[in-house]
């Protein structure tokens, strides 16, 4: 019997046809590792340095101005990871912050998501400061002390976002879990605008350390943060509406185990409760005597 033989040229277009679809449906793809890839710078590039190698950012503070960037891309929902390490020593005054952002510039109508390291003076502890934006209203702090010094290496920090939560992590571990309530339309919950990511580095010493009584010792300047490893999996924005936020199509930071907490999430969040929360908006009841409506939702379901 005579053998077939088939050229491998019959099955390019097929194979065209696949590579196509993949390219099509890569939405959600993480992006490149490079800041070029991924970044712009937002202001004072003099003051932003790469390792020799490109894989490290620095941003660095003066008494003239600091340093921010932001993604290229906008997302609406996802899995947002970065590795950061704060400003050693005396950095009282110093922020670094960490957040997300549905406008380049923050306006009166913005949705935000906050993660702000607050500097301190030497030997005291660094705080994280959460905070939530919805149409430009925030107020919805929390405060928590970390259990390691963030100065001395690497730690990651992560935010969770869909429809249902945001859970701010930090080396994995939920410290904070703000939920949504399920329906279309709140005054508390951001899960309509696309939002970019930024990092900056700038002085706050009018409120950052001691409610402002730490001033900045410009005498240690320059102050610098450094990055490394960031990570998206997330829905990258396209006008009017990208395919990955349809109810359609599921990613795993959408479906229903990224809605809640898992058995091992909620017995590191139960512990952080206990031991690192030294502010919680939702029980300062001299600030709100009428508790937000938010407040009543569970963090455990």
């Amino acid at each position: 019997m005579k053998k077939m033989v088939i050229s491998p040229m019959a099955f390019l277009p097929f194979i065209t046809a696949l590579i196509s679809v993949f390219l099509t449906s890569s939405q959600a793809a993480a992006p490149k590792t490079s800041f070029e890839d991924n970044f712009s710078i937002m202001f004072s590039e003099n003051h932003f340095k790469t390792s020799e190698d490109g894989n490290t950012w620095f941003l660095s503070l003066d008494k003239e101005t600091g340093c921010g960037f932001q993604t290229k891309e906008k997302y609406r929902f996802g899995w947002f990871s970065m590795k950061l390490k704060l400003v050693g020593g005396d950095s009282a005054g110093v922020v670094t912050a960490y957040y997300m952002c549905s406008e380049k510039e923050a306006g009166p109508e913005r949705d935000e998501v906050d993660f702000e390291f607050l500097g301190n003076r030497t030997g005291q502890p660094y705080l994280i400061q959460t905070n939530v934006y919805k149409n430009g209203v925030g107020g919805r702090e929390m405060r928590h002390v970390l259990w390691f010094d963030p100065t001395e290496e690497f730690h990651t920090y992560s935010i969770l976002w869909n429809n249902h939560q945001l859970v701010f992590f930090v080396d994995r571990v939920p410290i904070r879990v703000f939920k949504n309530n399920g329906e279309k339309k709140n005054d508390f919950f951001p899960n309509e605008k696309p939002m970019y990511l930024f990092s900056s580095i700038w002085n706050a010493d009018d409120w950052a350390t001691r409610g402002g009584l730490e001033k900045t010792n410009w005498k240690k300047a320059p102050f610098v943060s450094s990055y490394k490893d960031f990570s998206v999996d997330g829905c990258r924005w396209e006008d009017p509406y990208p395919a990955c936020v349809s109810t359609t199509t599921k990613y795993w930071w959408d479906q229903y185990d990224a809605w809640h907490l898992n058995d091992d999430q909620k017995k590191d969040f139960a512990w952080v409760q206990r031991n690192l929360v030294i502010y919680d908006y939702c029980k300062d009841v001299e600030r709100y005597p009428k508790l937000p409506g938010e407040c009543s939702l569970s963090p455990w379901d």
